[in-house]
């Protein structure tokens, strides 16, 4: 049997006492006084009496036995309650600034053995990082022209992975706006009260639009004590790129990628982090491996037990019982001399 939820017993043990009662029941039934008189048979006197309740002896004991088992139970007093258990964040704000520019489409990285383009990738490898996470509180920013929110910071990780789905390349002008990406992350947690607060920035350019520059915006995320980790991502010098032919076929050519990884370097040393070169899916996969591990901090879990003693009842229920029982004994049930 399925005991409801949020029911417990605080001493469940005492509840071996239950399988005396049987015993208990046996020893009252076969107990007997010694016959006072010998009769070779007793059809003679039946005529003599008239009908008694003659059941009433197996009730009155059936009333004590069930006293007897309430108060058992009470004493492994039972409870009604909850258990909550409350999971504190780790004390780390990630914001993730994913570059979403046309170059994103170039698919120079695979996904099961298959082409894929480079966002494809990084999504997958997102969702991985997310994850792997879930006492953190997270945020995604994508840019290209220009930045925009794709989700504040949550420890809400289906809602944010059901925005990063949603994510695709021509969502705003293209472009490239390291800087001001870097800048609208950091304003998302400058006003967070939390033990370390990074920017995870992957793109696979320069930045070559905006009003902040890279560096600027760096100096800022310092003052801040925000840590900015680059990764700047896709092969070196060419990549293919998909497109269609004047049958509507996809074909590929190959243009001339360039990541300004001088730039990206400065930026992560500015804030005390790290840069990173992802050629290649397994690549990728790492480094979100490694910022994982070095960002690591303890949860803390507290739990609260919430609950209410039943026995209260149960000890009310036996005394009832037991009343009854003495009542009946003295009236109905009793036996003349």
């Amino acid at each position: 049997m399925t005991l409801p939820e949020g029911f417990s017993f605080a001493h469940p043990w005492l509840l071996w006492l239950l399988l005396a009662l049987p015993l208990l029941a046996l020893l009252q039934g076969g107990r007997g006084a010694a016959p006072a008189v010998v009769f070779s048979s007793l059809r003679p006197l039946q005529a003599l009496g008239r009908v008694r309740r003659s059941r009433i002896g197996g009730w009155l004991t059936t009333l004590l036995l069930f006293a007897l088992a309430l108060f058992i139970i009470a004493l492994a007093r039972p409870q009604m309650g909850k258990t909550i258990s409350k999971v504190q964040a780790s004390g780390i704000d990630i914001m993730l600034a994913l570059d979403v520019s046309a170059s994103m489409y170039a698919e120079d990285f695979t996904i099961g053995g298959e082409r894929a383009n480079r966002l494809e990738v990084v999504k997958q490898v997102t969702q991985k990082f997310i994850e792997a996470r879930p006492n953190d509180r997270i945020g995604i920013t994508c840019f290209a022209g220009r930045p925009y929110l794709v989700s504040p910071l949550t420890l809400d990780h289906d809602w944010l992975l059901k925005n990063l789905e949603r994510v695709k390349i021509g969502m705003v002008e293209d472009g490239t706006v390291i800087g001001s990406a870097i800048a609208s992350s950091a304003n998302r947690l400058k006003d967070k009260d939390a033990k370390s607060r990074i920017v995870v920035l992957l793109t696979d350019g320069d930045n070559n639009a905006g009003k902040v520059t890279p560096a600027t915006a760096a100096e800022a995320a310092k003052a801040l004590g925000i840590k900015v980790y680059t990764i700047g991502a896709g092969t070196k010098g060419v990549a293919p790129m998909p497109m269609q032919d004047p049958f509507g076929r996809k074909v590929y050519r190959n243009v001339r990628v360039n990541v300004d990884e001088e730039t990206l370097k400065k930026v992560a040393d500015l804030t005390s982090a790290k840069y990173y070169r992802a050629t290649d899916t397994e690549t990728l996969e790492q480094i979100f491996e490694q910022i994982d591990k070095l960002e690591k901090s303890t949860v803390e879990l507290t739990q609260y037990k919430q609950y209410r003693d039943l026995f209260p009842w149960l000890l009310a229920s036996g005394f009832g019982l037991l009343v009854l029982q003495l009542v009946l004994t003295e009236s109905v049930g009793r036996r003349l001399p």
